[in-house]
């Protein structure tokens, strides 16, 4: 019987000690995963400013401390992961100071700095030419939107003379010229710029510079595209006096009608009486009637009244 009850208690015993185990080790765990979390880690930040084309080296990058739970993904936590021996790595995007660097702002390893590297996946770069005015004066940098308006010869039934399209809207600069990026950021008057388009966008603009001239226009970022766009002629140019585009209503092509003509009022003015003729006087001889406005008189001539 004594037996018996030992080994019971010896038993009870056992389970309340694995129990004991298994909540000291639940205890344990998440107190370190919580210790873990609020702890810090050191990542890679730029030392210097890093532009376009910049190699990543050693004497660029420094380490710093980052809360766990505020690490964005892609980093490098040492300098073998971010530039390994023998391959180079460059910016693909301009990083700032004490920025952190990305995966997704530096080429691949051994890699130097392409365009194509920015491109998201389905999409393509092409260049197109401009000049002071179209380029907006050189006010357009890289990753600003702009719409590109092309200007034509109008097709018949379009008005006559040149008229001006919306081609694309919200295209994104990847490069001026053959830079990505200014070297001082002031503006600079550009001949070609590098945009983002699907490949039937590309198409366009390959088209657009045979048949017209092409102008890039700077809009805001994330403001939405414009649903309905319109054909803009030497019409619309006369704006509302003579009939043409009355904004903000949408022009349209040959809107231009002439106005209706002005209807002829025709006032009747009464004639001028005639002036009364006195009877011939009884005696023969000549008369001369002189008419002073409505009045009239005679006057004998020659014979006696001579």
């Amino acid at each position: 019987m004594l037996r018996r009850q030992t080994l019971i208690a010896l038993g009870v015993a056992l389970v309340l000690g694995l129990a004991a185990v298994f909540l000291a080790n639940s205890y344990l765990s998440s107190t370190e995963q919580k210790n873990l979390a609020q702890g810090t880690s050191k990542v890679a930040v730029a030392a210097v400013p890093l532009a376009y084309g910049v190699e990543v080296t050693p004497d660029k990058v420094r380490f710093v401390e980052f809360p766990n739970s505020s690490i964005p993904a892609g980093t490098f936590r040492t300098m073998a992961q971010l530039a390994p021996a023998g391959k180079r790595r460059v910016a693909l995007m301009p990083i700032s100071i004490n920025e952190p660097i990305l995966a997704s702002k530096i080429s691949v390893e051994g890699q130097g700095a392409s365009i194509a590297s920015l491109l998201p996946e389905g999409m393509r770069a092409a260049t197109v030419k401009v000049n002071a005015v179209s380029g907006v004066a050189g006010f357009v940098q890289p990753n600003d939107s702009v719409d590109v308006l092309i200007t034509r010869k109008g097709i018949e039934g379009q008005g006559s003379g040149q008229v001006t399209d919306v081609l694309l809207q919200n295209a994104r600069v990847i490069a001026i010229d053959q830079r990505a990026r200014n070297a001082d950021g002031t503006p600079k008057v550009a001949r070609t710029a590098t945009l983002e388009v699907s490949p039937i966008d590309a198409q366009k603009l390959a088209l657009g510079e045979t048949i017209g001239n092409l102008s890039l226009v700077l809009r805001k970022p994330g403001e939405a595209n414009d649903p309905v766009v319109e054909t803009v002629s030497l019409n619309d140019l006369r704006y509302s006096l003579y009939g043409g585009a009355r904004y903000p209503a949408p022009a349209t092509v040959g809107a231009y009608q002439p106005a209706p003509p002005r209807p002829v009022v025709t006032v009747s003015r009464p004639r001028r009486p005639a002036p009364a003729k006195r009877a011939a006087p009884a005696d023969t001889g000549r008369t001369v009637e002189i008419v002073r406005g409505t009045q009239g008189n005679e006057y004998k001539v020659g014979g006696n009244g001579s």
